[in-house]
């Protein structure tokens, strides 16, 4: 064990106490994991931390106690492995040896002659669940904010059992959801009722006195009061539900992502191997994996999320922030919509949409109405806060009702004449100190607010699509945009649970200038005589989230030639305007028809007689992306590469296999080949030199 010795590891402890048990005649041996911080820095495990549960675990056996159960300190149960360890992980005996000490104290608890519980209190995820997998029984909290299987999104596959005891609990379908599926797909999260409601846990229990009930339900198996029964795994379709996954993960990463292959291999295994071939094999896949480009670049998508995400660089001290009673929305159009359903939720405060007629700004309020009445529905929102949501939302013709309104957001048609013209009437109505926002999406900041007795104010906050979903928001700092604007905009989008990155008035900032520069170079192949489905799938090989005709048909062919032809007005040698473009923009016809060309949009098209091959374009697309990027931080769009990458996970959904983008066009040598330099050092996302 000395080789995996981690100077950085905050050392998780197992603390044991002996609890008296209404009718139990032995005293319950009670584990708690702690770290000793609060729930800010959620319990891991590393190899300390692993050998304080081994020692407790020695421990509370030895003290002959009617059951041994595994809690955690308040809100965490445990969040898994110790990332900050793996960095020092340089060969594959070290990670094989990781994996097998996992599993060698995990086992304990599955192989214990005393019955063994987990009481999952708070957020498990990664080896924390494993650990809860290899208890014999599992009471939940109703509280627990995260449970997950999330290491095939960082470039591993569950090491310490998960393969091979989740599918045997839950059956093959759910399991490939949450050790494949889930991760993939935004990294989602289980609820305690879902996860209850799969078998995952034996009971769902109140939070309030959770442990106390846990210890009861516990004597109660104790004694054979309470019966656990968890309804038999069908084995038959295990193979059937192994060729689809197979399938669904070939369309949808084409082999991009080596730890989603890898867990779909252990988990066919674990329909017939025994469990220690099983779990042996998760120790080989282990050792692959933590030597590989793609984990370091997992890991270091995950550190930007989880840390470089909630301080945003450059943005101004919070204490300047001035405080938001009131919201109103220039527009009532889908967009607009979307966004007054959002600040009434968050921000909990009056948000009132105009529009041009009462039918519009009626539409617009009947449609937040509608969306609240869906997560009432749901379950998510009791009848009091729908209510009171109902109440804070509404709408007029008048734009007087900004008279009192401290933060006022368009998001209008995008020209910037409209805008301009928007921000001259309400300057006249709002107060001075009102902050103007701009949901644009490449138009100049600093032009929108020339003509403005006040232009300090005016600041640009630009959302993704579906906006409740796309976490990303670009806070646009204009030329004359004071401190005091922009803290009130970074604390508005804290308030609105968003990552904000600080970007600099260029045009379309940073996620659409980065896409339009690639979809640029897809458009140009197809001009100069690419079939479409070559040109479609050339990108392939990295597992993008979409095809490049997906992402059109999703942003819109129009506004697609709107932003390209906004670029090209700005850097014309490098944004070309693609004339096959604008005839399928104005055909308003779908490009894709279940996921194929239309026939009859491609028969619009005009090309050339020079094709490429798809190693042609994806190589031409990764050089533009590559050159685009090395000026943005030259021009100083953003603080630093890392806020590039930041920008394209949280808001165009690209993946962690490639740590947004930079690390990939670092470890292929398009950035030294394109641009004479790295975005990143060897060993940040990447193994050492």
């Amino acid at each position: 064990m000395s080789q995996l010795q981690n100077p950085n590891e905050v050392v998780t402890k197992a603390l044991l106490r002996l609890v008296n048990v209404p009718g139990l005649d032995r005293p319950a041996a009670l584990i708690t994991l702690d770290n000793g911080f609060d729930h800010k820095k959620p319990n891991s495990l590393g190899p300390a931390g692993l050998a304080s549960l081994d020692e407790a675990i020695t421990a509370a056996l030895a003290a002959e106690p009617a059951l041994v159960a595994v809690t955690g300190k308040p809100y965490i149960f445990c969040v898994g492995a110790d990332v900050t360890g793996i960095p020092l992980v340089t060969d594959r005996e070290q990670a094989l040896e990781l994996g097998r000490l996992g599993h060698r104290v995990f086992a304990r608890l599955r192989d214990s002659a005393v019955p063994t519980f987990a009481f999952v209190n708070g957020a498990a995820m990664g080896g924390g669940l494993e650990l809860a997998l290899h208890c014999h029984y599992r009471t939940l909290s109703g509280g627990a904010t995260a449970l997950a299987l999330p290491e095939v999104s960082l470039g591993l596959v569950p090491g310490w059992g998960g393969t091979q005891l989740l599918p045997n609990l839950i059956g093959i379908p759910m399991a490939t959801q949450v050790i494949i599926q889930n991760p993939l797909t935004q990294n989602r999260m289980l609820k305690p009722k879902q996860a209850a409601e799969m078998g995952i846990a034996d009971v769902l229990l109140e939070p309030a006195d959770f442990l106390e009930r846990s210890l009861e339900w516990a004597a109660g198996v104790v004694r054979g009061t309470v019966t656990v029964t968890r309804p038999e795994v069908d084995r038959e379709m295990w193979d059937g539900v192994m060729f689809f996954a197979k399938q669904t993960l070939d369309e949808r990463l084409h082999g991009a992502v080596p730890s989603a292959y890898r867990a779909l291999e252990l988990l066919g295994l674990a329909k017939d191997a025994p469990f220690e071939a099983g779990t042996a094999a998760e120790d080989e896949a282990l050792a692959d994996l933590v030597l590989s480009e793609e984990l370091r670049s997992g890991l270091y998508a995950f550190d930007l999320v989880q840390r470089r995400a909630r301080k945003p660089v450059g943005a101004p001290p919070a204490t300047l922030a001035r405080p938001v009673t009131k919201v109103g929305i220039v527009g009532a159009g889908l967009m607009a919509s979307q966004l007054a359903l959002l600040f009434a939720r968050r921000l909990q405060v009056p948000v009132v949409l105009t529009d041009l007629d009462q039918n519009r700004v009626d539409k617009g309020v009947a449609y937040v109405h509608g969306e609240i009445e869906k997560l009432l529905g749901k379950g998510r929102m009791d009848a009091g806060t729908a209510a009171k949501l109902r109440g804070l939302v509404s709408g007029s013709v008048d734009k007087s009702v900004f008279a009192d309104a401290d933060f006022v957001i368009e998001a209008v048609f995008e020209d910037l004449g409209v805008k301009k013209q928007v921000w001259a009437e309400l300057e006249k109505i709002v107060s001075p100190e009102t902050v103007l926002a701009t949901n644009t999406s490449s138009l100049s900041i600093g032009a929108m607010a020339a003509d403005l007795e006040h232009p300090e104010r005016v600041v640009g906050f630009h959302f993704f699509n579906p906006v409740a979903v796309l976490p990303l928001l670009e806070i646009i700092r204009g030329e004359r945009t004071d401190d005091a604007t922009l803290a009130t905009a970074f604390a508005v989008g804290k308030e609105l649970r968003k990552s904000c990155v600080l970007v600099s008035d260029a045009p379309a900032f940073v996620v659409n200038r980065l896409l339009t520069r690639f979809l640029g170079e897809i458009f140009a192949a197809v001009d100069a005589g690419t079939p479409l489905d070559v040109a479609n799938t050339a990108l392939d090989p990295l597992g993008l989230p979409m095809r490049p005709l997906a992402l059109l048909q999703l942003v819109g062919p129009a506004v697609a030639y709107h932003t390209g032809a906004t670029l090209h007005g700005a850097f014309p040698d490098r944004f070309g305007v693609s004339e096959n473009l604008k005839r399928i923009a104005d055909a308003g016809r779908p490009l894709l028809v279940d996921g194929e060309v239309d026939p009859e949009v491609a028969a619009l098209l005009q090309v050339g007689d020079q094709p490429l091959d798809a190693e042609q374009v994806r190589q031409r697309a990764l050089d533009a992306l590559a050159q685009e990027i090395r000026l943005m931080l030259d021009q100083g769009v953003v603080a630093a590469a890392p806020d590039i990458d930041l920008c394209l996970i949280l808001g165009a959904g690209w993946p962690f296999h490639l740590g947004g983008v930079t690390p990939y066009l670092d470890r292929t040598g398009t950035s030294e080949r394109v641009t004479g330099q790295r975005f990143l050092p060897y060993g940040v996302a990447s193994l050492p030199a």
